[in-house]
């Protein structure tokens, strides 16, 4: 059984800093491709960021270059994303995701399992 989880999600005043963590467990600790995405209400779930477990390649969404950064804990089996200067933009449900494929790939589509999401909420 596939397991992500997501913690460190919270409400943050604009400019300030939240960082979300991802434990994965079981099969999904054995896929290659971490994934962040994120939905706000009304608005389809987006690509975040995304990371190889292998060599820590990244790949980021244009919306968040230079503000977030993605990491791992390969023997904690964790992912990070790292939110600097948060925006009200930001408010979303963020979720943790993985893939089997070798590519840091941006679809939804494209990644077979998924967490229950942390809500993260950027205050003006």
């Amino acid at each position: 059984q596939a397991q992500l989880v997501e913690s460190g999600g919270g409400l943050v005043q604009a400019g300030g800093s939240l960082r979300l963590s991802c434990a994965a467990s079981g099969r999904a600790s054995n896929k290659y491709i971490m994934g962040w995405f994120r939905q706000a209400p009304g608005k389809e779930r987006s690509f975040v960021a995304a990371i190889s477990w292998s060599d820590g390649s990244t790949r980021y969404g244009d919306s968040v270059k230079g503000r977030f950064a993605i990491s791992r804990d390969n023997a904690k089996s964790t992912v990070y994303l790292q939110m600097n200067s948060l925006r009200p933009e930001d408010t979303a449900v963020y979720y943790c995701a993985a893939r089997s494929g070798t590519f840091l790939r941006v679809g939804v589509y494209e990644y077979d399992s998924w967490g229950q999401g942390t809500q993260v909420t950027v205050s003006s």
